[in-house]
């Protein structure tokens, strides 16, 4: 049963190989955001990298309402959602010269993404749904546009107008509102989830990059092991329990406020989320190559910096969705970032291996034993 008030959730099918498709090809952008912060560790590269992955991420999440709305079994459906991800394949080409050359190639590539997504949505996603969209559809053309000229223009004012197309598309939402959306639980905690379990491999193929060419000696495995413990510790976090109560309270929300809560969790959390990943995985590839010199400040505050914003997004997560026991991860956030010293004074190796202790620590700690989530769980069905 659900919560007094709230309705049947919608129903909706799994995650489709289509939308699998389009994670890849989605990820492909993460891939070149980690690649552009690992040659410029600086902090215009990390703004930089910020604001393309809040530009980014923010389409990104409404091509997963978007299937979450529409069948993807209709010929022109599926058509439509190919050519959107063209669009993302079009500006994740352009990443790494997004700011020296290639911006507009990065416009143009979101331009068609919006621009897809708007029409898409208008068409087949029923008549509430096209009634929000086109309350939303100004601000993410007028902030695509943004970036057209911003990346035409380049220099300074790209930087502003990136910006201010950043700034507006995260907050219209919150504005003119989302009421209109209904959310499928189930499709789309797992379709968020899909794409969180790929952005962590990214780490992982960090550790490889980071590997290729060097001797294979055991200074080499230890490193490289514990880089792959440290995005095992990541995946613990999320997945280990908190997506399957994610759903439950998704499910038991009346629909208004199911919309509310999936853009702040899912949106403003999970970006948080991903920029950790991202920064994780840099700073991974840069101990990887080092692992028992010290570390500069810049790849072990990325390195440490990525573990605390990563659980601070977790924390977040719950938080919104209020699944409880969070205190732990906050508390390893905070512990994370005092690794530093570990990297910059003793070693990458040390840095790392703290991290991996930390965030299982956080982890573990973070999640309630059996008792306590069959309790949740016999709540949840009385409620």
């Amino acid at each position: 049963m659900t919560a007094a008030g709230a309705p049947a959730a919608p129903t909706s099918e799994r995650v489709t190989t289509l939308e699998l498709f389009f994670d890849l090809v989605f990820v492909f952008t993460i891939t070149q955001l980690s690649a552009v912060l690992a040659h410029d560790l600086s902090w215009e590269g990390i703004a930089h990298v910020a604001v393309m992955l809040g530009l980014i991420w923010f389409m990104y999440g409404g091509y997963v309402w978007l299937t979450n709305a529409i069948a993807l079994d209709e010929p022109l459906n599926r058509t439509l959602l190919l050519a959107g991800m063209c669009g993302y394949f079009i500006l994740a080409l352009a990443i790494p010269g997004a700011f020296d050359g290639s911006g507009l190639t990065f416009g143009i590539g979101y331009l068609l993404v919006v621009g897809v997504h708007a029409w898409l949505f208008a068409r087949a996603g029923g008549a509430d749904a096209a009634h929000a969209i086109l309350r939303l559809a100004p601000s993410n053309v007028g902030s695509a546009a943004l970036v057209l000229v911003g990346g035409a223009i380049g220099g300074t004012a790209q930087i502003v107008l990136w910006s201010v197309a950043f700034v507006a598309e995260w907050v219209v939402p919150k504005i003119v509102g989302n009421d209109d959306f209904d959310v499928a639980p189930a499709h789309f905690v797992e379709r968020h989830g899909l794409v969180v379990i790929v952005a962590i491999g990214e780490s992982v193929v960090a550790i490889g990059i980071g590997a290729a060419e060097l001797a294979i000696d055991a200074e080499l495995v230890l490193v490289a092991v514990l880089g792959l413990l440290l995005s095992a510790g990541l995946w613990w976090t999320y997945f280990g329990g908190d997506d399957e109560r994610a759903e439950r309270a998704l499910a038991a929300l009346p629909r208004r406020e199911r919309a509310h809560a999936a853009l702040d969790a899912f949106g403003y959390a999970h970006l948080a989320l991903l920029l950790g990943i991202i920064c994780l995985a840099v700073g991974l590839k840069k101990a990887t190559g080092h692992a028992y010199d010290p570390l500069g400040t810049g790849p072990a505050l990325t390195l440490a910096g990525g573990a605390a914003l990563f659980l601070l997004g977790d924390v977040w997560f719950r938080a919104v969705l209020h699944i409880r026991r969070s205190a732990p991860r906050a508390l390893g956030a905070l512990v994370a970032l005092a690794t530093i010293p570990l990297g910059t004074e003793v070693a990458a190796v040390a840095q790392v291996a703290a991290l991996v202790a930390v965030v299982a620590v956080a982890a573990m700690a973070g999640a309630p034993g059996r008792a306590s989530a069959r309790r949740l769980e016999a709540r949840a069905a009385i409620s």
